[in-house]
């Protein structure tokens, strides 16, 4: 299917693994143009060599720690011409409201939460002069469905969907489109790394990892792929009126009873 969004230009956070990563090379097949941004120079290198590999399209990396209001202001400035801003970069750790310390609660949210929020206020403030543009805000199920063992990641997701259909709200007023998607479960290398890690330790065999997700929707957890093209899709024309709005991808988990 043909999107409409060849040459157009993505600033994508956290791009360089996982979901991230998966949205890079969707928007790359679509023959939009990149910029990665992330932590690790080795790992977005790494991504760009497998993008251009297989894509004739730019792309422009960006070795920034986020956390820091200051850098993500920068980069918002530096990239401000972009089509899409798909805020992803950021992960938000296990626990109860009195197993996080202050210094690992507030170190989470400055990426997750104020790394989302610097980097919007800049780019949506150039869109709205423009009249177009289309943010994604890749946020997490937990802040529909909030529960007490991931407090701090619940209560921060929860805020990112307020502020995605605030602004959502209000952006077709100047010709922009501000979404959100919350991502289940997900194979990232990241997540089955851990579940591997887990199966060793109970089971004695790293292979028998997908038996802890046999009883998810569908028997396994979503793709990076599928996740990626949401993120694709409704950056795309043919998703035009779809503003203000959180798109979950989880199999339906959020909307099983407990």
């Amino acid at each position: 299917m043909e999107l409409g969004i060849k040459g157009k230009r993505a600033l994508i956070t956290g791009g360089s693994r996982g979901i991230g990563l998966g949205v890079a090379q969707m928007l790359a097949k679509e023959g939009c143009h990149l910029h990665l941004a992330a932590r690790s120079e080795a790992d977005l290198a790494a991504a760009k060599a497998k993008i251009t590999a297989s894509h004739n399209i730019e792309v422009h990396c960006h070795a920034v720690d986020l956390s820091d209001g200051a850098n993500a202001i920068k980069l918002g400035r530096e990239c401000a011409n972009v089509d899409f801003l798909i805020n992803n970069a950021g992960a938000i750790p296990q626990g109860g409201i009195d197993a996080l310390d202050d210094n690992t609660w507030k170190r989470s949210w400055d990426l997750k939460v104020f790394g989302f929020i610097d980097i919007t206020r800049e780019i949506y403030a150039q869109m709205r002069k423009r009249k177009s543009g289309v943010i994604v805000n890749v946020i997490g199920a937990a802040g529909e469905r909030p529960v007490a063992s991931y407090i701090a990641g619940s209560m921060g997701n929860a805020a990112l969907m307020a502020m995605t259909r605030a602004l959502g709200a209000e952006s077709p007023e100047f010709g922009v489109r501000v979404v959100g998607v919350n991502p289940g479960g997900t194979a990232t290398d990241r997540a089955v790394k851990r579940l591997r890690e887990r199966a060793e330790k109970e089971f004695g065999n790293p292979d028998r990892w997908q038996e802890f997700v046999s009883k998810s929707p569908f028997g396994r957890m979503a793709t990076i792929e599928e996740l990626g093209a949401m993120v694709t899709f409704l950056c795309s024309p043919l998703s035009g009126y779809t503003t203000g709005t959180i798109i979950t991808v989880d199999g339906g988990a959020s909307s099983r009873r407990a």
